[in-house]
């Protein structure tokens, strides 16, 4: 049968055109708008400027609904894929990374260890961390609280944030990025996520990069907004955190697991240390991960705790850190400390334990010897 004359398929994606009738807040790369949808009314949107241009009250927009329509919780806006009447210009200069390939909205970047480019030379030869330690988290939550507990510990600190493509793909959807970009000394998208400072194709030349490129003394790795969980054992994109530890050793840096603890999940399979953290560190992370655990929960929150990690394997050493501080640091938090619906103190033990891995982390740091 001829391409031509097969019946249509159903669409993937909900379409929308509609008309720009507010424009709100700015981030680094976002702008929030309310669009005016026939028979639908009017519904917040979110445009991406160095994809699209920036919109203006009165520009007509195709939207993409999809997630909106879902009710998503992280991403549940409608996404402006294009202003029709008012097209960007072409882009300039070198980039041929292609990330988000292969769909209708795929993006050419310049790769930090692409050729051609500045640091080609650099990434050729880079093979090594030289012991950097790395911070590895589940959810995207975590990292303000990893960042507070590196940056209460020393402040002086070079930390680079190595954001994976397990959930948002643009950096720029991410507010927490937009208030703390100050405080990293680079962020680098790998993978299908793009909008960092930097830009590489894998996890392993992402933290090259944030070691070498950077001068990073620490670094997080975590993905995106917007974890995917099914519920079943495997089923979840917090995985990959496994993954990454695995980069990080086969690199010779210092793998460190930011646990994910919780007494105030209703769902037993979070509750105390998460199946996930239990997974991803313990299944999948096979060269060996320092596991932090904090000081100061709750006696009946630390004994489970306790219990969920004495099955790790040998290659996993747990380690108990005091947390003195920490819950002040956390107070004064410059964004707003939020995973799952729930902020602190509701989720305590979660925020502080990703705030112990970030000291632990940063007493591992070589001091520079006095000259």
């Amino acid at each position: 049968m001829p391409f031509s004359s097969a019946p249509p398929l159903p669409s993937r994606i909900r379409w929308r055109r509609g008309r720009v009738t507010e424009t709100g807040r700015r981030g680094r790369d976002s702008v929030q708008l309310t669009v005016d949808v026939p028979d639908e009314g009017r519904l917040p949107a979110l445009a991406y400027p160095s994809l699209v241009g920036i919109p203006q009250v009165g520009d007509e927009v195709l939207l993409n609904t999809t997630a909106l329509a879902q009710g998503l919780g992280t991403g549940g806006v409608a996404l402006v894929v294009a202003v029709p009447d008012r097209l960007p210009p072409d882009p300039e200069g070198p980039g041929h990374l292609v990330k988000a390939r292969y769909t209708p909205l795929q993006v050419t970047v310049s790769g930090v260890d692409e050729q051609g480019t500045e640091h080609h030379g650099l990434m050729t030869e880079a093979d090594d961390l030289g012991g950097m330690p790395v911070v590895v988290a589940d959810l995207h939550s975590a990292l303000p609280a990893i960042l507070i507990g590196m940056l209460a510990t020393d402040p002086d600190l070079k930390v680079a944030y190595v954001m994976t493509d397990g959930g948002a793909l643009p950096a720029a959807f991410s507010r927490t990025l937009d208030a703390l970009s100050k405080s990293f000394v680079g962020v680098i998208t790998v993978g299908q996520a793009f909008g960092g400072d930097l830009e590489a194709v894998t996890v392993h030349t992402g933290l090259l990069a944030a070691r070498h490129v950077l001068g990073a003394d620490l670094a997080i790795v975590t993905q995106g907004p917007g974890n995917l969980g099914t519920g079943t054992p495997w089923g979840f994109s917090g995985v990959a955190a496994g993954e990454a530890c695995n980069a990080v050793t086969v690199l010779g840096g210092a793998a460190i697991g930011a646990l994910r603890i919780s007494d105030a999940d209703e769902r037993t399979r979070h509750r105390g240390v998460s199946h996930h953290s239990l997974t991803a560190f313990g299944r999948v992370a096979l060269g060996g991960v320092t596991l932090v655990a904090p000081r100061g929960l709750t006696s009946e929150l630390g004994g489970q705790v306790d219990q969920d990690l004495a099955g790790q394997p040998a290659r996993n050493p747990v380690v108990w850190v005091d947390t003195d501080g920490l819950d002040d640091a956390l107070v004064l938090s410059p964004v707003p400390l939020r995973t799952m619906g729930r902020g602190y103190p509701e989720e305590r033990a979660y925020f502080l334990a990703a705030a112990a891995a970030g000291r632990f982390a940063a007493l591992q740091v070589p001091v520079p010897e006095a000259s």
